[in-house]
């Protein structure tokens, strides 16, 4: 049974949970919220800076006491980033509190997608497909084990994934 209230998208960075969520929030009638943009504004600061200053166990710290606030809400749909489902805690937020989608693509797409996006600071190193490959590895066992639903977004419109995604929480609400 998918819980429709809410709709959480979870994947690797360049999935396209920014995308499609602003489409998929927009067909549901939900309200559009992006964890790490929320994170910022929150701080006033940008993620760089903040991993910068607080090292990634600050900025997970800081992602973990959000997303229990805003999976808390109802009627939104969130898109985390892309590390929120190494927490258990965000892991039980995520299952108890809304639908979970889990967008997936491979690393080559994924790298495709983030190569010029200065703004992801897993990925300023000198082999970042190496690192997508890494993190995908680590994280796709979480993300499915948060998920109501996979979508498979490899080289599809974000349109198009928005629709499908938007037809099966509505015919999983009744």
């Amino acid at each position: 049974m998918i819980k429709a209230n809410n709709v959480f998208l979870v994947g690797p960075m360049g999935a396209g949970k920014t995308t499609i969520g602003r489409l998929l929030a927009k067909n549901l009638s939900l309200k559009f919220v992006d964890l790490d943009a929320e994170i910022e504004k929150r701080c006033g600061a940008d993620i760089p800076w903040i991993f910068d200053v607080e090292g990634e166990a600050g900025f997970r710290k800081r992602e973990c006491m959000l997303l229990e606030e805003l999976t808390d809400l109802e009627g939104i749909l969130l898109a985390t980033g892309g590390g929120a489902v190494l927490d258990s805690r965000n892991r039980e937020y995520l299952k108890a509190r809304g639908c979970v989608v889990y967008l997936c693509a491979s690393a080559t797409q994924l790298m495709e997608r983030t190569a010029h996006d200065r703004s992801r600071p897993l990925l300023q190193v000198d082999d970042p497909l190496s690192v997508l490959t890494r993190l995908i590895a680590e994280r796709d066992p979480f993300y499915r084990e948060v998920a109501d639903l996979i979508v498979e977004t490899e080289r599809k419109k974000p349109q198009a994934v928005a629709e499908w995604v938007a037809r099966e929480v509505r015919q999983h609400q009744a």
